[in-house]
């Protein structure tokens, strides 16, 4: 990180809550929607990426070299592996060192979301056999922890089949979320705006995954820090999560609206927009280390936030009219009456 960058963050870190999640990637050299409350920040320029040796020269090195430090993969590979696990409903890439997913890949369409072939509640949480044992999470991990075993892809989304909704479950779909103010309400909400846009869009794309974001500590030095839950510890808490989308047009070689936010995982009011929270792609890749749209040329690219109403409005007001119903209907129950 530049030491022009580093100012620039300075400059924001007496700022809380979305608005600096937002900043604290944000580049200089691309424009930022005037809706978006991301601060720039300068990205320095990409080094000429190296050229890779010949076989030729690789032998030629090799046999001047008095060494061969290759020769440790004879007792087998470091690493590292990203466990990659598709699933009926999901495609995911597993990163053993945090017992998280790197990222998680959906796909919705008007016709998926139609079928109701899946229900919640016939699935159960399940550790993933793909994941070595010894790598994976665990369902005691999150007991008592506090926090919410946290969907990346929404079993809502995935009620075509019973076994769609079911591959939800593992747990390499999931990360410790908070519960109440996030992942039970805000996050919530989001999901549902996701599903929402089927309404303008035939095909949907969604990659959604945790980050680990620095804070600056009371002594100016930016520092990486999170809560670590199991007994023994095991499972990392993100600080912040992305979600990445992709709503296609539905033509071969037709535009595609992306859309790129950073949710800090900790309560959110309902009045917050989610417009604080869209940020440029490249944003997420670099705090990531991951390549989103690198095959998707800009001349196809359209800012879906420019194209739909990025608001929670909607979402909120069908989840607070939901809520109403429910309890209704418990008004309504007959009570039966105690007998001595």
């Amino acid at each position: 990180m530049s030491k022009t960058t580093l100012a620039v963050i300075a400059g924001i870190s007496a700022l809380s809550g979305a608005a600096a999640t937002a900043a604290l990637y944000s580049t200089k050299d691309r424009k930022v929607p005037a809706t978006s409350t991301a601060t720039s920040i300068p990205s320095p320029a990409a080094p000429p990426a190296p050229r890779p040796a010949t076989e030729a020269a690789a032998r030629l090195l090799k046999a001047n070299a008095p060494v061969d430090p290759s020769g440790v993969f004879q007792y087998g590979f470091p690493g590292p592996i990203s466990d990659l696990h598709p699933t009926p409903s999901t495609t995911s890439a597993f990163d053993r060192r945090t017992r998280n997913p790197h990222w998680v890949a959906e796909h919705m369409t008007p016709q998926s979301l139609s079928l109701r072939e899946g229900d919640r509640r016939h699935s159960y949480f399940a550790e993933d056999p793909n994941v070595p044992e010894k790598f994976r999470a665990k369902l005691d991990d999150y007991r008592r922890s506090g926090y919410d075993r946290g969907h990346q892809v929404p079993a809502a989304d995935a009620k075509w089949s019973q076994e769609a909704m079911d591959s939800t479950f593992f747990l390499t779909n999931m990360c410790p979320q908070v519960g109440d103010g996030f992942n039970r309400d805000y996050w919530a909400h989001f999901e549902d705006f996701c599903r929402r846009l089927t309404h303008h869009f035939p095909s949907v794309r969604i990659v959604t995954g945790p980050l680990y974001l620095p804070r600056k500590d009371r002594d100016g030095r930016w520092r990486i820090s999170y809560e670590v839950i199991g007994n023994p510890p095991n499972v990392s808490v993100p600080t912040h999560f992305y979600k990445v989308v992709f709503a296609e047009d539905g033509r071969t070689g037709g535009n595609v609206s992306v859309g790129a936010f950073v949710l800090p995982n900790a309560p959110i009011s309902n009045d917050k927009p989610l417009r604080d929270f869209e940020v440029p792609v490249e944003v997420i890749e670099k705090a990531s280390g991951l390549e989103f749209a690198s095959k998707l040329p800009i001349s196809r690219r359209k800012r879906l936030c420019a194209e739909v109403d990025c608001s929670l409005g909607a979402s909120i007001q069908a989840f607070m009219e939901n809520q109403t119903k429910y309890q209704d209907r418990n008004k309504t129950k007959p009570q039966l009456s105690s007998r001595p």
